[in-house]
């Protein structure tokens, strides 16, 4: 099978298309015909894990060493990028139940990665989950991680109707999905902060209100949230204290230490509070999400695809921050595969 192989970490150039042997399921496996695949941050960021910096990992820094044991110190590890797909059962092993031929799905093999190739082998118990019917293979491949997480962090907010909730971050993968879910399913007021080339992107998802971070501080116009939901760790409580209400809270998807030391704090202290929290994925989880958007409630945009044989291209359009909406590699077979 064609795959998008990488043995050392680099710019975009070190992503080349080779053939490699096609995987066989074991016992408790399905074997994916994979139809589309998206370009995301962690795939960017894996690519080139050996120059990311402590302070551009956007987690605890105690947390980059372990990291490093998964994807590899000094080269990688996992040779094929790709945490999120869809496409088509070809095969499942002798002990699988819950899926069969032809079974169309959606879902996020996480940091084991794989999906940059026409196959890929998950557990049957893995994150996937039947396609929505209402979204075709390229749309359905952008959902898996930022609808999981999502919807999971959004959940343990106890968002009501009608409360005001900002989304510092609203034009990624989580933050797309986190406008949409808790204007249309929470029934939120939603305010997006994003950069200006996706103001329209943003806007289009439903966002009542949108603010131009390179033209305007949303900690400095006098507005006031319950919720100010920061997607990549980029505000901090003391800029942002004045724009939550009385007890609102500042919610953390990427965090570091002092993220952590503050949300201590916050909590000894009581009032406006620091929540800091990660999403562990779920096939259950992964179930509500397409349940969501087959309800209109999500929906995935695509900004541009790629053929397999171009995902450095791709990799190369994403990290020039071209990108409105989601980038696709979809994945063409022929009929000897």
């Amino acid at each position: 099978m064609k795959a998008i192989i990488y043995d050392k970490y680099g710019p975009p150039e070190v992503l080349q298309l080779k053939e490699v042997e096609k995987p066989v399921p074991k016992d408790n496996e399905v074997l994916i015909r994979v139809h589309a695949t998206p370009v995301g941050y962690g795939d960017v960021m894996v690519r080139n894990y050996k120059a990311i910096t402590p302070s551009e990992f956007n987690m605890p820094f105690l947390l980059q060493y372990p990291m490093k044991f998964v994807f590899g110190f000094t080269k990688p590890k996992k040779k094929i990028l790709g945490a999120e797909f869809a496409g088509e059962v070809e095969s499942v092993g002798k002990n699988v139940k819950l899926f069969k031929e032809g079974d169309k799905l959606f879902g996020y093999p996480s940091m084991n990665m794989g999906s940059y190739a026409e196959y890929i082998c998950m557990p049957q118990k893995g994150t996937m989950a039947l396609k929505p019917e209402n979204m075709s293979f390229e749309e359905a491949s952008a959902v898996p991680y930022g609808g999981i997480t999502a919807l999971k962090l959004l959940k343990k907010l106890n968002i009501r109707n009608g409360q005001k909730v900002l989304i510092n971050g609203a034009s990624g993968t989580i933050g797309s999905a986190a406008l949409q879910i808790a204007k249309n399913h929470f029934g939120a007021e939603v305010t997006g902060v994003c950069s200006t080339p996706r103001l329209e992107y943003v806007e289009s998802l439903g966002a009542d209100k949108v603010i131009d971070y390179t033209k305007e501080d949303f900690t400095r116009n006098g507005e006031t949230y319950d919720v100010i939901f920061d997607i990549l760790g980029r505000s901090s409580i003391s800029k942002c204290k004045n724009s939550l209400n009385k007890n609102g809270i500042h919610f953390f998807a990427s965090f570091k230490m002092k993220h952590l030391f503050q949300m201590m704090w916050t909590k000894i202290k009581g009032g406006k509070r620091v929540i800091c929290a990660v999403a562990p994925d779920s096939a259950e989880e992964l179930v509500s999400v397409k349940e969501l958007v087959e309800a209109g409630k999500i929906r995935s945009v695509i900004d541009k695809q790629f053929p397999l044989e171009e995902a450095a291209e791709a990799h190369r359009y994403v990290e020039a921050g071209h990108k409105k909406g989601n980038v696709v590699i979809k994945i063409d077979h022929d009929n000897k595969n």
